[in-house]
């Protein structure tokens, strides 16, 4: 199976005329190492300076920012920017109206509510009124809305683990596997929501057709990496009394390339599987038959 063309080799093809061009927003902090290996392993680099806001990058006819991913929810939400990295977390903080493109799964978390368990009357908040901390103000303050809590909110600038139980009495913060929670002394109440990093666009780059064949463009190359980051390719020689026994057991994506052997001694096949199973999958396929099994990464995968 042949890897993707690199975007940039395939868009020189084509004359800059006729190529949309294209504003991108890539997210500063956390979420920008996992962002920018995803984009190169996709053929598409980025060239960025230690305290640069603008960088470089293979696409042509292409503009990019560095910005915190609230204001890329801003920015795409006014159409200054076409496309952009950020937490779904954010899209929803901000109510922002846009269009959700591709999921990359990356930087996976939860946005929760938690408080001190010595707080809590039969694990539920007191019936008082609480000071509520939070980067998340638009989301705390619907979440409260919806538990009928009565409480003021208190806006952190990160760290707000810390403020329980001195300065606050209860959290809206966003955790990857609530430890920090836990060594703050902190339960967690309620889920609001899960977040992941996603690419979107702004709903005017959407509408025109001419940038959105671009934004799809990048977001089949980004898919096609994500897709081999869950497969692995596997070939494995049968002969052919075994060969229709093995591939019954093979969970292809469509159907396994088969291929004869030097001299007819057998067929060798080919096939990406699901990465997930397959310390099962090996023993398997012994069973089955298969022999020289050979397993390797693939860099892209187009379905």
């Amino acid at each position: 199976m042949q890897p993707q063309t690199n975007f940039t080799a395939a868009s020189a093809e084509r004359p800059l005329t006729d190529i949309a061009s294209m504003r991108l927003g890539l997210p500063k902090g956390r979420m920008q190492a996992g962002v920018l290996r995803l984009l190169a392993d996709a053929g598409i680099a980025v060239t960025t300076g230690e305290r640069d806001y603008r960088a470089g990058v293979s696409l042509p006819a292409c503009d990019v920012k560095l910005l915190k991913p609230q204001n890329i929810v801003e920015m795409l939400q006014i159409g200054t920017r076409d496309l952009g990295f950020v937490g779904a977390d954010w899209v929803d903080e901000l109510e922002a109206d846009l269009v959700e493109v591709l999921d990359t799964g990356l930087d996976p978390v939860r946005v929760v509510a938690a408080a001190p368990a010595a707080l809590l009357e039969n694990g539920a908040l007191p019936d008082r009124e609480l000071v509520v901390a939070t980067e998340y103000v638009g989301l705390a303050s619907r979440w409260l809305e919806r538990r009928a809590v009565t409480a003021r909110l208190v806006r952190s600038y990160g760290a707000t683990e810390v403020f329980p139980p001195e300065d606050a009495d209860c959290i809206v913060d966003n955790t990857a596997t609530g430890a920090t929670l836990r060594a703050n002394g902190l339960v967690i109440l309620d889920d609001l929501l899960a977040s992941s990093t996603r690419l979107y666009a702004s709903r005017p780059a959407w509408a025109d057709p001419r940038r959105r064949a671009r934004i799809e463009e990048v977001a089949l190359l980004l898919r096609s990496v994500l897709e081999a980051r869950r497969r692995v390719m596997l070939e494995v020689n049968v002969s052919a009394a075994d060969l229709d026994r093995l591939v019954a057991v093979l969970p292809c994506m469509r159907e396994p390339t088969v291929s004869s052997l030097r001299g007819a001694s057998g067929f060798a096949v080919k096939v990406a599987v699901p990465r997930e199973g397959l310390a099962l999958l090996i023993p398997r396929i012994r069973q089955q038959g298969g022999t020289d099994i050979v397993v390797t990464e693939p860099s892209q995968i187009v379905p």
